[in-house]
């Protein structure tokens, strides 16, 4: 049984949004990624840490934060 769940990958000021099929088995290890959406998390992820935006874009939909200070 799989299903689909958004992960998001915080690096820096920014946060990508990652849709993933998530695999349950009758193992102890269940839920758990297929092989090909982990490495697309950390290709992300590097991706970002290199502050690479283009590349990370292509597989996850960024989000760009802006600190929000409290107002008196």
């Amino acid at each position: 049984m799989n299903r689909r769940q958004e992960k998001f990958i915080h690096v820096g000021n920014f946060v990508a949004r990652v849709e993933v099929d998530l695999v349950y088995t009758e193992g102890s290890w269940s839920p758990c990624l297929t092989l090909e959406d982990a490495q697309r998390l950390d290709k992300i992820r590097m991706a970002l840490q290199k502050g690479d935006i283009k590349a990370a874009a292509q597989n996850a939909q960024i989000f760009q934060l802006t600190p929000v200070t409290k107002a008196a």
